[in-house]
């Protein structure tokens, strides 16, 4: 006999666990097939073939809430670095640089993009990738393009970016497997930013992010060609160290995911850089929450200053924190990796 407490954990792991459902007949499907035929030109077997993925794609809820429950949004910087900024990472990474020291010579050269900074990227997003996601990118796009309480108007965008990739690479629909996100490969590339931005760097007729020669190119181009306004700035750093000489002002806003004062004007509102910096130079400015209870009260928060190769790396990820992380790893692992090979110093 199932008691009620039997019943409600059935009922649990029903809206946890993945479930069949024939996305096919739902009410936005039709504009799907609309969109794939009008603007990319699929033809009538074409459309048959989205169809019957449809009917195979599993509704998976544990995948929204994973989404919306995103370790940048629920942690302390505190919490969030110590998980990712670690001696094992740090490791991976320098010999992930020694060992693709000619790839990331080579994308530095023609993008501007440090080595280290790639690095960063594929540490964080895919541990240089060991781990790629094991969601089928069907399945999570699917839920999050019909699902998503808040989002599906961009997840319903990238699944119909999705069947025009499988058509365009020569994919099963089916067949991918990626993030809860519906993001692929070793540098975790959405389905549109994959057909636009992804390059064959190895030279052997794909682009495949599967690989870590061609990750590391489209890392690169990602960063110049994603948006213009937020392009690499070669030469350039990403963070300063900051202090506070007063209160901040409260015409200060920390943590926007733009440069949107000049060092000027946060020198004015009582933030001095930890160098020195134009003062006409467009800038943010960063607040760390540490955790409750382990500095002094008054010591509780960081701060540092963006430069715009900073917004760069969060038109990646617009989280503060993985900005940071990918700064922070970038260091340690140049650090680690010149303490390997001494002409990388």
């Amino acid at each position: 006999m199932t008691t009620g407490k039997g019943l409600l954990l059935l009922g649990l792991m029903a809206l946890a666990g993945p479930a069949r459902s024939d996305y096919s007949q739902h009410p936005q499907a039709a504009a799907l097939y609309a969109a794939l035929k009008s603007e990319h030109g699929f033809s009538a077997s074409d459309i048959d073939a989205v169809r019957a993925a449809l009917v195979e794609a599993n509704t998976i809820p544990s995948l929204i809430e994973a989404e919306q429950k995103a370790p940048e949004r629920t942690e302390t910087w505190t919490m969030y670095s110590a998980k990712r900024v670690d001696a094992l990472r740090i490791k991976r990474g320098a010999q992930f640089i020694h060992d693709n020291r000619a790839l990331l010579d080579r994308a530095e050269t023609e993008y501007g993009v440090p080595g280290p900074v790639i690095a960063g990227v594929l540490g964080l997003e895919t541990n240089f990738g060991r781990i790629t996601g094991g969601a089928r990118v069907l399945d999570a796009l699917a839920t999050q393009g019909f699902d998503h309480p808040t989002r599906t108007r961009f997840f319903f965008e990238e699944l119909e970016q999705y069947f025009v990739f499988c058509r365009d690479f020569g994919f099963a629909p089916t067949q991918l497997k990626g993030s809860y996100a519906g993001a692929m490969g070793w540098a975790q590339f959405m389905p549109s930013n994959y057909r636009r931005l992804a390059v064959d760097f190895d030279g052997d007729g794909k682009r495949d992010l599967w690989s870590a020669a061609d990750a590391i190119g489209s890392i690169a181009h990602y960063f110049t060609a994603y948006k213009p306004d937020l392009a690499w700035h070669r030469g350039e750093p990403l963070i300063v160290p900051a202090k506070l000489r007063a209160a901040l002002a409260g015409s200060v806003e920390p943590n926007q995911k733009r440069a949107s004062y000049t060092v000027a004007q946060l020198r004015a509102a009582g933030v001095e850089p930890g160098a020195r910096l134009p003062a006409n130079l467009a800038v943010g400015l960063i607040e760390l929450q540490l955790d409750s209870g382990t500095l002094p009260a008054q010591q509780d928060k960081e701060y540092w200053i963006g430069l715009p190769n900073f917004y760069s790396v969060m038109s990646y990820n617009p989280r503060i924190y993985y900005a940071m992380t990918v700064s922070r790893l970038a260091s340690a692992m140049a650090a680690e990796a010149a303490r390997l090979d001494p002409d990388l110093q």
